[in-house]
């Protein structure tokens, strides 16, 4: 198994954390495997998931999008194999992406990476 992986831990929530508490918007979550934290994606305004690997070291994230089950190892920038983490396994199905679908601003588009 790979280091930085702890199945048991819960994600922290639904969406990007930093992003809930300021009240912005991401394109995609991703989930840190070793404590739970989920971030948004680097295509993201905010780079969340990106920042709190810099700050904490934990390694690798796993997509927390509907039916998306791959991880990412940042140190060595691939693709890495995990076991199935702690439920839920992505946001509610209802949550657009990017989203929140009221928090999105109309040029959108032109925010993205």
């Amino acid at each position: 198994m790979t280091t930085g992986i702890d199945p048991s831990v819960a994600p922290s929530g639904p969406g990007c954390v930093e992003c809930e508490a300021a009240g912005e918007w991401w394109v995609h979550l991703r989930r840190c495997a070793q404590c739970g934290h989920v971030g948004c994606c680097d295509s993201s305004p905010g780079r969340h998931a990106t920042r709190h690997f810099e700050e904490t070291g934990h390694p690798v994230v796993q997509s927390y999008e509907p039916g998306e089950d791959w991880f990412w190892d940042y140190p060595s920038e691939s693709v890495v194999e995990g076991p199935r983490l702690s439920d839920p396994q992505g946001h509610p199905d209802e949550q657009s992406a990017p989203g929140p679908a009221e928090r999105l601003p109309e040029d959108w588009r032109d925010h993205v990476r």
